[in-house]
């Protein structure tokens, strides 16, 4: 029944979430709290603990699954500034006025961390948290007591770095494996939202029971996966030396060839809905392409549950059976037949079928997996670990969005110590601080998003939270409700932060209760819900303060995102890779396949986060999106093209080929290769084409496919034309609304 089968899929997607890394990173990151707290609790007595566990709360925000190479000095910056800052605010706590002036700058010095981005915002919030959580505790009576608690808080926090490095190289091969079937549950997303472009069309032209549009959710998945993958590297591909870790590379490498296939399965598709007789193929491909939906995600439950995958069917079969009547005067066509389309549809949908194949062998051990090239990737794809300065000297540009963030999260600290002195309960004035800091972000859809999940999570999290203080437990039973709420807030950070804002109150009130044993909680509820209301409201306020609105990073996406794809265009056609006798061309169209996706990313969710700016502010949509969409079927082309000289080159001429592969990276550079300027449009005109006039292709899968290629290379350069001329009307745009193209690097998102 219907009901029972979505009762079923929550269970199924429940367990995945259970089972997930960033659940196991939580309970990692709650034993450690509970393992030092309980040890300290033991031996040094209660308020000893309190502060070892604000030791450990503060140094946990940069504890994430990752690599083990570097992840000490990923996790040394936090207790490394947050200890002397914790110091400062003890000794301040009776002078409200030079609290003041402590907290002021060096927040802004804490969000300038930021510029480093994903590395960075962490560590500028556990800073944060550092002063914050020093000012919850009761004041102190003098220096030497202010110097216990914070040779307590550097016990936990020393304790803890130890302790992150040794369970993240414990987890290091469980965390592999929750990475990888993570990106294949991602992978069965993006096919089955690909399987819903095979829905037939009727004999009216309308589109049954399908959304109008399904490119923006492609293009959003698309984004979403390009960041999951290089998180996906860093651990996957990180010294893959032994059986297991290879097998895994191999996996992930395998899971980068099928998002190519992927992208050129849905080529010629609308040529083929035009045909009347496409229902039954196109409905046998998508139930195809469904199918392996299905087994992917079957393979991502294996992995998860430790046990061996089942052998997967072999849909090959099917789809040599999918067929259309050959049309009775085939010289009518110009170009392919309906009957040729759905069989290269059909194809393609193979070469899917073949590498989910592949990916099933690698995870049962039936196959090897090529260590030429997980040896030549995880070096060269695997982010950097070190610090470098270059993001922090690159900041001091007034136009960067690092430095705009710091000083606009600076204002608004500032606003709202002045506003929390002033409050009646003015002895819990660090909870509108700590609100700010969770809320603010660097855009106005994040701040936004954070500002509702915050308002909802107080709420519960304050109900909770009253209960649990007037059940009047045991400091113990209070740890370990402690170490719960900080294994839940840590685990949902990313996914689902309104489930970690409930855990983050229970454990922010809990932790304040220990840190002022005796006070009563019944004003409790009161209190957290008004300081939340007003630091939300503070926090959204200041995003208007010196606000980085998405059109001013638009030029300098677009500049990145049409570079990208000349690149690309010019590495995957590229001759190179017929006569190097290494791996090097190979090597570097990977390298900048990863780029093409990447700033095409970044471009999807710059455009994403605009369209909660208001509207004089909003970059011009309309040919945003189509920039995205042509550079997306740009992507596709080239990905057949790219598949045609790989899987195919044997039934390819290539004396035939040489020629115009030069000349179309040529006229692919020659559209795309240089920057946008913000001149006028210009006049679209027929692009230069490879083959002059109208021609009829052969089959197939019966000649020689170099007609086919010249065809792909034709519809690429074309579309190349029609970039160019999108990226020229988003800048005529910006330009006449006031938009210079930025200079600034970094990133605050």
């Amino acid at each position: 029944m219907p009901s029972q089968r979505a009762a079923t899929q929550r269970g199924r997607a429940a367990l995945r979430v259970a089972l997930s890394h960033y659940v196991l990173n939580g309970i990692a990151v709650a034993f450690g709290l509970l393992l030092i707290s309980g040890g300290v609790h033991l031996a040094l007595g209660a308020l000893a603990a309190s502060a070892a566990s604000v030791g450990v709360i503060v140094t946990a925000p940069p504890d994430l699954a990752a690599p083990r190479r570097g992840k000490f000095f990923q996790m040394l910056p936090a207790p490394l500034i947050g200890l002397p800052l914790f110091f400062m605010v003890q000794n301040l706590h009776a002078a409200p006025l030079q609290l003041g002036l402590l907290l002021v700058p060096a927040t802004f010095l804490a969000f300038l961390a930021m510029a480093w981005g994903k590395r960075g915002i962490p560590i500028a919030i556990a800073v944060m948290f550092s002063m914050i959580f020093s000012m919850a505790t009761p004041t102190p009576t003098g220096m030497a007591e202010a110097m216990q608690r914070t040779m307590y808080f550097g016990l936990g926090a020393g304790l803890y770095v130890v302790y992150a490095v040794i369970a993240n190289s414990v987890l290091n091969a469980r965390y592999r494996v929750q990475v990888t079937a993570d990106l294949l549950l991602s992978l069965a997303a993006l096919m089955r939202t690909e399987a819903r472009q095979f829905m037939p069309i009727d004999e009216s032209g309308d589109i049954r029971e399908i959304p109008p549009s399904l490119l923006g959710q492609l293009l959003r998945e698309q984004a979403a996966l390009a960041d999951q993958l290089q998180a996906a590297r860093d651990i996957v591909l990180e010294s893959p030396r032994t059986p297991r870790r290879q097998q895994l590379a191999g996996m992930l490498v395998t899971v980068l060839e099928l998002r190519d296939l992927l992208l050129a399965s849905e080529l010629d598709l609308d040529a083929l809905k035009t045909h009347p007789d496409h229902a039954p193929a196109l409905t046998e491909m998508r139930d195809i392409l469904q199918g392996l939906a299905e087994d992917t995600t079957a393979l991502a439950d294996a992995l998860l549950l430790v046990r061996k995958p089942d052998a997967m069917v072999d849909r090959r079969p099917r789809l040599a059976a999918i067929r259309l009547q050959e049309d009775a005067a085939p010289g009518s066509y110009t170009g392919p037949t309906p009957a040729m389309l759905a069989r290269g549809l059909a194809n393609r949908i193979g070469h899917i079928n073949d590498e989910v194949l592949r990916l099933s062998a690698l995870a049962r051990g039936d196959r090897e997996p090529d260590l030429a090239v997980v040896r030549a990737s995880w070096q060269v794809f695997v982010s950097p670990t070190d610090w470098s300065l270059r993001p922090f000297l690159a900041l001091w540009n007034w136009d960067a969005p690092p430095l705009r963030h710091a000083i606009r999260a600076t204002l608004a600290i500032a606003a709202g110590y002045g506003v929390a002195l002033a409050m009646p309960w003015g002895s819990h004035d660090y909870w509108i601080l700590l609100t700010i800091v969770v809320v603010l972000r660097g855009s106005l859809s994040q701040t936004l998003e954070r500002r509702n999940s915050r308002v909802a999570g107080t709420l519960l999290g304050c109900v909770f939270a009253v209960g649990l203080l007037s059940a009047h437990l045991s400091p113990l039973a209070l740890l370990i409700g402690m170490t719960l709420a900080q294994a839940i807030a840590h685990g949902f950070a990313v996914r689902r932060y309104l489930i970690t804002a409930v855990a983050a109150t229970v454990l922010g009130l809990v932790q304040a209760h220990m840190l002022n044993t005796g006070v009563s909680t019944a004003f409790a509820l009161f209190e957290r819900v008004a300081d939340t209301l007003i630091g939300a409201a503070l926090a959204w306020a200041f995003c208007y303060v010196l606000p980085s609105w998405e059109r001013g990073q638009i030029p300098a996406l677009v500049a990145r995102t049409l570079k990208a794809q000349a690149r690309h265009a010019r590495l995957a056609l590229g001759l190179g890779q017929f006569r190097s006798v290494d791996a090097t061309p190979e090597l570097d169209w990977r390298l900048a396949r990863r780029e093409a996706f990447d700033s095409l990313s970044a471009l999807v969710q710059a455009t994403q986060r605009s369209l909660s700016e208001p509207r004089a502010v909003r970059p011009p949509l309309e040919p945003l999106e189509h920039l995205q969409a042509h550079s997306y079927q740009l992507l596709a082309q080239l990905s057949a093209v790219k598949s045609m000289l790989v899987l195919r080159r044997d039934r390819l001429t290539v004396a035939d080929i040489e020629g115009p592969l030069a000349r179309t990276i040529q006229r692919i550079e020659a559209a795309i290769g240089s920057a946008p300027t913000g001149g006028p449009a210009m006049p679209e005109s027929p692009p230069a084409t490879t083959i002059a006039g109208p021609f009829s292709l052969p089959d197939p899968f019966n000649n020689d496919i170099t007609p086919w290629l010249l065809r792909r290379l034709d519809m690429a350069t074309g579309i190349a034309a029609q970039l160019r001329d999108d990226a020229s009307r988003i800048l005529q745009s910006l330009a006449e609304t006031g938009t210079e193209a930025p200079t600034q690097t970094g990133t605050v998102r």
